[in-house]
């Protein structure tokens, strides 16, 4: 119909690529100040150690590679 070739042409014409200037509600609520002062810690990562989520996915992994195994043994 007209309205989707419409639609298709400004959609190809108008909407080329993402926006040139991103925004985040995060960095609207905030004041500049807040950013320059916040230490960023590559070990920490929201609220855990790097070491505590790594011994929480080595668990995890071999937590379904025992219950892979006991599937595959008894079904």
């Amino acid at each position: 119909s007209d309205y989707q070739q419409l639609s298709y042409n400004l959609s190809i014409n108008l909407f080329q690529g993402g926006p040139l200037k991103s925004q985040s509600l995060m960095r609207d609520s905030y004041t500049p100040d807040v950013f320059q002062k916040a230490v960023i810690n590559p070990r920490h990562w929201h609220g855990r150690t790097i070491s505590e989520l790594g011994r929480w996915y080595e668990k995890y992994f071999l937590d379904l590679n025992v219950q892979k195994a006991m599937k595959e043994k008894y079904g």
